[in-house]
């Protein structure tokens, strides 16, 4: 059973990513204020939920929390490199809430001050508290809206299945066709296959 505060006494926010191992497509990142007394049964990790347990949850957290969700495209990937621009992500969902909050709990062991907040990293954050747990649900399936979206316009790279990540049929496309302009050049599209000598 995830955890609904880390302070109970106070208004408290969780922030979460999603995309980070991905070899296109922006990173998304949210945070979300859990109302007290609000209960959302089945609040978890999202990678350890089906694509239809998501996004269930995900109408139910958008109708009782308070939350934002923004994505950070590929081309700030690249400029900035993809921990920071998941750190300015989580800060730029922050800045988007429209209520107070006085503290915030990170997924993660890695973030910046923001502005005069204390804040909390929390290794697999998502497993363990809901308003984290909430936050991967929203990234995830936002992301998750995009990417769908965008394998329309480039069909052969399957990322209506794979999401961006490096995937064998995703990696086989890049080879056969190239990268185009969704894909995050700072990363390694390709990598050396290393061959077993006997």
């Amino acid at each position: 059973m995830l955890k609904p505060f880390l302070n109970p006494n106070l208004i408290e926010v969780g922030c979460d990513e999603a995309g980070r191992g991905c070899l296109a497509g922006p990173v998304f990142a949210a945070a979300v204020i859990l109302p007290k007394g609000v209960v959302i049964e089945g609040l978890h990790d999202s990678k350890q939920l089906t694509e239809h347990k998501r996004m269930a949850l995900r109408e139910e957290i958008e109708a009782k929390c308070h939350w934002a969700v923004v994505a950070i495209n590929e081309k700030e990937i690249d400029k900035i490199n993809i921990l920071n621009a998941s750190i300015k992500g989580m800060m730029s969902a922050l800045d988007k809430l429209k209520v107070p909050f006085y503290h915030i709990l990170v997924d993660g062991n890695r973030f910046k001050p923001y502005r005069d907040i204390p804040y909390t990293t929390i290794v697999k954050g998502d497993g363990k508290y809901q308003s984290i747990a909430a936050a991967s649900i929203l990234a995830k399936t936002h992301r998750d809206d995009y990417m769908k979206k965008i394998a329309e316009e480039f069909p052969d790279y399957g990322w209506e299945q794979n999401k961006g990540y490096p995937t064998l049929k995703h990696r086989d496309a890049i080879r056969k066709i190239g990268p185009c302009q969704y894909h995050r050049m700072s990363f390694t599209l390709l990598p050396e296959q290393l061959k077993l000598e006997f």
